[in-house]
């Protein structure tokens, strides 16, 4: 069984890291960064660019947060219908 951690980092920790993580899909606000200064085209591409970025990085964080929190839910204690298992009641009723 894996044991679960106290602490975890800090939220602009994780959005470096996970940053750097997904620097690929920063290529195409660099491309449009390079034609901005080779073609002249609006810098409001590569801008653009860098923000739909960091919002896919931020959703992916969120995603996973929220799925990590979803799965420290414990489930429902549920009745041992199986006929054949010893029930608590007659495990204590023998001793």
């Amino acid at each position: 069984m894996m044991r679960r951690t106290v602490r975890s980092g800090s939220f602009w920790l994780c959005l470096i890291l996970n940053l750097l993580l997904n620097l690929e899909w920063s290529i195409p606000a660099i491309a449009a960064l390079v034609l901005h200064y080779w073609l002249g085209i609006s810098i409001w591409w590569f801008i653009g660019g860098l923000g739909l970025w960091l919002l896919r990085v931020l959703a992916g964080m969120w995603l996973m947060g929220w799925a990590a929190a979803c799965s420290r839910e414990k489930p429902p204690q549920r009745e041992n219908k199986n006929p054949y298992s010893a029930k608590t009641e007659d495990y204590l009723k023998r001793k």
